[in-house]
This record gives C-alpha cells, structure tokens and sequence, in this order.
C-alpha cells in the first residue's frame, strides 16, 4: 500500500518502453519549451512532496543551477531525463528520486483509472506475465525448499492466491531459502503478505509517516489460508540491488529475528514513494513519506541491511547451503536418514564452492573396464575424453564425471542421486538412498 512499485534501476520495472506499442520518450526530440515545462513540474512536484522539507530548497536550486548552465540542452528524452535524475539526487542521496522516459507508463497513469488502458490494468497485467514476481520453487537436495522473488508485486484478489501456493510449498521443507536478490522492490502489501507466514497474528511491524498526514501502521495478518511457516530455519538471500520493499523484508527478517540473511549488504532506498506522471511522456518518482520499524525505531534509509552471513551474490545460494545443512545436521533428534541426506548434500555443495580440479594424469589412473566378466549387464567403462572422466554403462547415456574430492569420489553428469567412487580395485556406484553401494571390480588386462 505505500510503495508502489519501487525500483532503482527502472521506476516501475513493467512499464516497458515498449508496451502497449507505445514510442518512448528517447525516440522523441524535446524542445526547449518542452524541457522548461518538464523542469518546472519536477519542482513543483519536490516543493509539494518531497518528504524531507529542509532538502526542497536545495535540490530545486541545484535544478535551476543545471539548468542555467546548459546542462539540459538536449533533446534528446533520455539523455535530458538521466541527467534530471543525477541531479536529484545528487544532495538528497535518496535512490527513489528519478525522472524516466517512459511513454507506456505515461499513457497508463493518463488513461481513466477503470480502462483497459488505465493504471490498475497495467499492473494487472505485468503482474500476470511474470506470476505476481514469484519466478521460480524448486526443491534443493536435503529438501531445502527454495523460492526466488523478483519484484514484490500485488494485486487485490489475485497476488495472495499465488503466494498461498507458494507458502503450502514452503511449509514441506526442512528449511526454506528466499532469494530476492537483485529485487528492486514493489508494493508493502506483499511484504506484509509474506512476512505473516513466519510470525504471529497482528504484530506491529511498521509506521508509514508522510508529512502532516496521519501516520499509518502496518500489522501482520491473522488470517492466513496456507498457515504459518514459524520455526522453520529460514535463510534470506540478499545483495546492493535490493531496494525499497525487497529491503523491507530482509529489514523485517533481520529485526524480528526471523532467519539469517545472505549475501552483501542492500542499496539503503527506504523512504516510499509515488510515481508521477509529467506531459510529454515522463514518470517522476518522488519521496513523500518514510517508514519506521516497529523494533529498531529507524530505517535502512541511506545504510542499507548488513547481512548475517557474508558471501558474494553469485555464492550466496550455495553458502546458505551449507549453514542449512550445518543447523539442520545439528538439530537434536534428526533421524539417521536425514543425516545421511544432509551429508549428502553437503558434499555437493562444498565441490561448487570449493571446485576440485585433478590432473590429466591423476584421472588417466582409474580408466578401465569394471565388472565381472562374461556378464553384460554388469560390465562398467571408465574412459578419458576432453580432459575428463566419462561413466559407459549399457543401455545408459555416456555421462561425464566431475570430482568432487580428490579421492575417487565423483558426480555424474544427469543425476543428483547417483554418484561413483573409484578405487585402484573397484568402482563403487552410491544411490542417496541406499546405505550399500554396488561394487564393480576392476578388470585386469
């Protein structure tokens, strides 16, 4: 309810510049008159809005400044709408304060409100195409269940459905990982939505202050139609393109003592903003109001979110991984079997942070055929190809090995459930699901 749609990259990440087959604003020449006009309702926009009142004056005449400098003499809209944005951002520091081209956007927020055409339609829609920004689930080995957010995006009476699914599907696993890496934010509504899951009915989570308006309290929900998810290990996956309500998450993870949150620490863009749209094609985004959290009495305005685990973007997946599986292995009572599967796991993931590389020679030395003899569906060959070891079985596709420690132990290419451990003697398949591995001895020549 009080982001709309944040993003730092592109203000509102579905309103593409091609949409509804509208020209953008940079395929357009502005005139000088035009420019004028566009500057002045920017100001007009920050005198009225901005949510910090002392920084009015001066971002306006750092505006009027560039101006009379000849800084905004091009016609051309995207270049006059980036340099627009850097200066407004260039004392405020604030990430929600942007000027885009954006034709399509423009349209929409001109259009009736109730059209096909209008605003809510729009949303609607990109909404749609990219399923409410929840892009992918998958099941991670040692039944980690995962769920990567794009964009936190909502709309009445459709978005709360799609993420029922996706909590019944979380609720299953052992531990849950959420990626919202590289999110720019969205709508608070879906923030709420999902931090319910992992705590008590009507908690006070966040003021939303805006001016002289009334400020606005957020609560967790009671009533939730897939239940709750608390207790469950829970690991946030974040880095400095986060922003706004993707920040807000991870904020609250942090705060309520949710999870862990892995990663780099997030782009520090709190305040809320509104998106305006200014003739001839343009969207301004503007601050005009802030939150503060109910728990640290602040925000991440400016700081960001320091994660609780440090790893780099590309490896934070795997590095939430291993403190799953650790915690998880250490949780009094796990049975033998999900011991193993821990294990299991770990192994896997331990191989991609840490990639074991052997020798030409080193691998050369278990080439041969395993098996007993004069029993074809028993005969196994190891070969040597392109720098690798290949795994030649009858009746079964030619699947490349990988190593996974320099002991024998190797994964086969096509499945996570099987894997080889080569001996001078034996070649032993292993199943994650059987205690006795299958042994082959190894044929002498």
């Amino acid at each position: 309810m009080m982001w709309r749609r944040l993003s730092l990259m592109a203000i509102m990440s579905a309103f593409c510049a091609t949409a509804h087959g509208k020209e953008t604003v940079a395929a357009q020449r502005l005139s000088a008159s035009e420019r004028q006009a566009v500057l002045q309702a920017v100001e007009a926009a920050i005198a009225k809005n901005y949510v910090f009142p002392d920084l009015r004056t001066k971002i306006i005449e750092r505006l009027e400044q560039a101006q009379r400098a000849g800084r905004y003499d091009d016609d051309d809209g995207r270049v006059f709408a980036a340099r627009v944005t850097e200066d407004l951002r260039a004392d405020s520091h604030d990430r929600h304060l942007s000027l885009r081209a954006d034709s399509a956007a423009y349209a929409a927020a001109m259009a009736p409100e109730d059209s096909d055409d209008g605003e809510s339609a729009f949303q609607r829609e990109g909404a749609r195409q990219d399923h409410h920004g929840l892009a992918e689930l998958k099941i991670l080995p040692g039944n980690i269940r995962y769920l990567r957010i794009t964009e936190f995006e909502w709309i009445d009476d459709e978005t709360g459905r799609v993420y029922d699914d996706a909590m019944r599907f979380l609720k299953d696993g052992d531990a849950i990982v959420i990626d919202i890496r590289g999110n720019p934010g969205g709508s608070h509504a879906a923030v709420r939505y999902l931090v319910s899951h992992f705590m008590d009915g009507e908690v006070f989570e966040m003021t939303f202050l805006a001016g002289s308006e009334t400020p606005e309290q957020s609560r967790t929900l009671e009533y939730l139609p897939a239940g709750r998810l608390k207790g469950k290990p829970l690991y946030v996956l974040i880095d400095d393109r986060d922003a706004s309500a993707a920040e807000a998450f991870a904020y609250d993870v942090k705060q309520f003592k949710l999870g862990q949150l892995v990663g780099v620490k997030t782009a520090g863009a709190a305040n809320n903003n509104k998106l305006l749209p200014i003739a001839p094609a343009f969207i301004l985004s503007v601050s005009y109001g802030r939150p503060v959290h109910a728990v640290s009495q602040t925000n991440w305005e400016g700081v960001g979110i320091a994660p609780d685990v440090e790893a780099t973007s590309r490896q934070a997946l795997d590095v939430a991984e291993v403190v799953a599986l650790k915690q998880l292995a250490e949780t009094p009572g796990t049975s033998r079997e999900r011991l193993a599967a821990y294990a299991w796991a770990q192994t896997a993931v331990d191989a991609r942070l840490h990639p074991v590389v052997l020798a030409p020679a080193a691998l050369k030395a278990w080439v041969g055929h395993y098996g007993k003899p004069n029993v074809g569906f028993g005969q196994v060959e190891v070969a040597f190809r392109d720098g690798s070891l290949w795994l030649i079985r009858p009746d079964r596709p030619l699947a490349r090995l990988s190593p996974l420690d320099t002991d024998g132990l190797f994964a086969i290419e096509g499945s996570e459930m099987l894997r080889a451990r080569l001996t001078r003697a034996t070649l032993e398949l292993l199943w994650a699901t059987d205690p006795e591995p299958h042994l082959f001895p190894r044929q002498l020549l």
